[in-house]
Formats: structure tokens, sequence, C-alpha cells
């Protein structure tokens, strides 16, 4: 059986058991903050619960790296999104050690593209439109300096008020414990 028909079984059952009924309540963001956050599912559960934060609490944002490397790319998108239509008046970057986009290869992930069908050609054409296809698949080499990047480009970015609190913090995915790296004063 797909994976995808699993799923559907187990959604048809879900919502015919009302199972949902205890997750459905008022929209409410308690807290007004936005969290950015990797993708890294060690973090699904855990980083809720070591911020002591519930359903309705925040918004959450996830990605490789919990990291901006676009001005007007999604991640930015939603924070300015969450600033004007859901009255969020801080954002957390939340980082992990032990994070899979440390030292990220472009090239080697390339070369796996490559081996699962990806024309070189089209790349090719990707990289002559000037686009840097190399910057924008690299990892970086040190979560903190990630962190604090991520941190000033949201604190710089033209659309976003200057009295928004923007916090950097690094969690540890074994035990949970927050390193804070750059601290908005």
């Amino acid at each position: 059986m797909r994976r995808l028909d699993e799923i559907m079984n187990f959604n048809e059952e879900f919502v015919l058991n009302k199972e949902y009924l205890k997750y459905t309540k008022i929209r409410k963001d308690n807290k007004k903050i936005v969290i950015v956050s990797c993708m890294d599912t060690r973090l699904t559960e855990l980083l809720p619960k070591a911020l002591n934060i519930k359903d309705g609490d925040a918004k959450f944002i996830k990605n490789a790296g919990a990291s901006v490397i676009h001005p007007f790319g999604n991640t930015i998108r939603s924070i300015v999104i969450a600033i004007y239509e859901f009255d969020i008046d801080e954002v957390y970057i939340i980082a992990h050690h032990d994070c899979g986009m440390s030292n990220l290869d472009s090239s080697k992930t390339l070369e796996k593209g490559y081996s699962k069908g990806i024309d070189k050609n089209e790349v090719k054409k990707i990289i002559d439109s000037g686009f840097d296809l190399e910057k924008w698949l690299k990892g970086f080499n040190s979560v903190n300096e990630s962190v604090v990047s991520t941190v000033k480009s949201i604190k710089n970015h033209p659309l976003i008020p200057r009295d928004i609190k923007v916090y950097g913090l690094i969690i540890d995915p074994t035990n949970g414990k927050l390193e804070l790296v750059y601290d908005d004063l």
C-alpha cells in the first residue's frame, strides 16, 4: 500500500471518529510570536515543549536550517504577513546543533539531483540566467553565524517595523536546552 493510501485511510477514520475535535479551537496567537525553525523532525514535538508553546501560542515557519537566504523569499513573506495580519510583535530564529545544513556541499546536492534524473542542461540554464544556484543550495559553516545573519536580515528588512523584536537561539536536539545567541535588547 502506498503511503498516500495509508494517510487517506487513516484520515477517513480520524474524521469519522471526530478525533479532530480536540484540535479545533479559536485561532488565537496568545504569545504574539512567530518562530522560524529548522524542518528537522527531531524538533517537531521537542521545540514547542522546550519553549512552553501550546496550540494557538505562536506561528511556526519551518525551512532547511531556520535561515533566510533571500530577502523576498517565503520565509520573509510569512513573517511580514504574521506581523501585519496577526499582530505578531516578536520573531524567534531557532536553529539547532547537529544540523544537516552545517557544511552542506551544494555540488554534492546537485550530484544527487543528477542521479535522480535532473537534467544537467536545465541546471546550466538556471546558472546561465544569473541565478546563484550554488549559494541557494549551500549550507553554512557555523550555526551561530547563520542565526545571527538571519536575525540581521530580518531586522534590516525594509518591510519589518523597527519595533519588532527579533531573537536568535540554538536548541540542542538531544535535550531541548536553549542557547541565546542574539538578544534584541
